[in-house]
């Protein structure tokens, strides 16, 4: 016999999103109604200054969807206030540039009555890289820690052993309102302001202390990527910003790369002053093998190339948002 269908509540935090959150919330809508599925649907508003508070006022009208406004105080903060708002025994967090696909709640609803021991779930996400190569860098780097996963993707589930080896996320994840409730309020972050610290890997680092993450194919969306060469340096800058709340006093895979990152920056910029032509060359060549490895994990053609291109772009945005997020963790350690 099967399981009975959790009820569901759906949080997406929103900023300056016009153009992304009704395609977002129609996806959503659209996968729900093929699923058999009722949900509750709060969007936060996270301070938007476009016109992303206009059509969240249609989409409420339309479909009667719950809209919390709030000052902007970044993603965590909005998805808490979503959460307060949830009633759902399960909640999805859902980003407003990821799409669903239209039979993924399909797919999940039926894990749920047939395993219902599968309780949390990470989406399997797909990035739309096609003519994007800024997006398409962000999806195939990521493809050479993730390739156990992402070179054969297949359900399966991963503990806290395996944290640092698979696709994980709070852009399209799943988890029982009561278990996210607690990685919330247990939330604990390096820095002093919220709105750089590590959101996704800190909350799911206590949620997989507590239960296994799923995650499979069927289970899918679309991810759409920025498109801009500045949206791009800006996002590696806070990229490298989280990465130090994420992994700094965490023994493993990724903390080991950050310190030997932050080595071979240093080499690097030795190697530049003294030997400036040897070190470009070798850079070069560097970069052309970051392209070919992470083709072999995974990677389509597109998002290797863009690896290979933009790797010192993102490199010298990254590296300064590591040093950001050291200077922002030694202040609030003294602070504290």
């Amino acid at each position: 016999m099967n399981a009975p269908v959790p009820t569901l509540s759906v949080v997406i935090p929103v900023y300056n999103e016009e153009s992304w959150v009704p395609r977002c919330v129609a996806a959503l809508l659209t996968s729900l109604e093929r699923a058999a599925w009722q949900a509750q649907v709060i969007v936060v508003d996270d301070g938007s200054t476009d016109g992303t508070g206009d059509r969240l006022a249609e989409l409420a009208k339309e479909h009667g969807i719950t809209v919390v406004s709030q000052p902007n105080r970044g993603r965590f903060e909005a998805r808490k206030a979503g959460l307060a708002e949830a009633a759902g025994d399960t909640v999805l967090l859902l980003d407003s540039r990821v799409i669903i696909e239209p039979d993924a709640l399909s797919y999940l609803r039926a894990q749920f009555t047939e395993h219902p021991e599968r309780r949390v779930w990470n989406g399997h996400i797909t990035v739309a890289s096609d003519g994007n190569p800024y997006a398409g860098f962000m999806a195939g780097l990521v493809k050479i820690p993730w390739r156990r996963y992402c070179a054969d993707p297949k359900l399966t589930s991963f503990g806290p052993d395996e944290f640092d080896l698979y696709p994980k996320g709070t852009g399209f994840f799943v988890a029982p309102r009561a278990m996210l409730d607690g990685a919330v309020l247990a939330f604990d972050s390096l820095y002093d302001d919220v709105s750089l610290a590590s959101d996704d890997t800190r909350v799911l680092r206590w949620v997989i202390e507590r239960e296994r993450i799923n995650i499979a194919p069927g289970f899918a969306a679309v991810y759409n990527g920025r498109d801009t060469l500045g949206k791009f340096v800006k996002q590696s800058l806070f990229r490298g910003t989280t990465y130090v709340d994420s992994y700094l006093t965490s023994a493993g895979p990724a903390r080991t790369a950050l310190f030997g990152a932050l080595g071979a920056g240093a080499v690097t910029l030795g190697m530049l002053v003294r030997k400036p032509k040897t070190t470009i060359a070798a850079g070069i060549v560097g970069c052309a093998a970051a392209g070919v490895a992470v083709g072999k994990c995974g990677a389509t053609k597109g998002e290797a190339r863009a690896v290979a291109t933009l790797l010192p772009l993102f490199a010298g945005g990254f590296g300064l948002g590591v040093l950001r997020g050291l200077f922002l963790a030694a202040k609030a350690w003294l602070r504290r």
